[in-house]
């Protein structure tokens, strides 16, 4: 199970790699998708505003053939009622195939990767990790 918690966590030669799997990705998108996904879920838990982020683990799960589930307003989730992080990880994990999480507070992803089972993907914690985008970032600033 590999999560991605943190942009410090790629070597240079891992980094090559993601790249040459993006190029590929591209190739898939370019021709309506794929269907490597089918019978996965994603469950994208966003405990913060965001729609760019948000929006683009959600369109590459459909165009690989997934489905997403989301929490989107933490005002509707267990969160407000209590639950600790960890409980909402064991229990989403039941749930997906992997997990997205965006929240305020810096060491969510690695609270919900320590808890859920499931490869989960950190679409910003705070101040502290936002490795998607910096990989993003490492694509056109090459």
């Amino acid at each position: 199970m590999k999560h991605v918690l943190s942009a410090g966590q790629f070597d240079r030669k891992t980094l090559e790699e993601i790249m040459a799997q993006a190029s590929d990705m591209e190739e898939i998108v370019a021709k309506g998708g794929s269907d490597m996904a089918k019978g996965k879920i994603l469950a994208t838990l966003f405990y913060e505003p965001s729609t760019r982020t948000r929006l683009s683990f959600e369109a590459a799960m459909h165009r690989l053939g997934g489905a997403v589930i989301s929490e989107t307003d933490v005002n509707f989730s267990s969160i407000t009622k209590g639950e600790v992080l960890s409980d909402t990880a064991r229990i989403v994990g039941g749930y997906a195939d992997i997990i997205a999480i965006r929240s305020k507070t810096p060491g969510d992803a690695k609270i919900m990767a320590d808890y859920s089972g499931v490869p989960v993907l950190n679409g910003g914690d705070g101040s502290a990790e936002h490795p998607t985008q910096g990989l993003l970032r490492s694509v056109y600033y090459q």
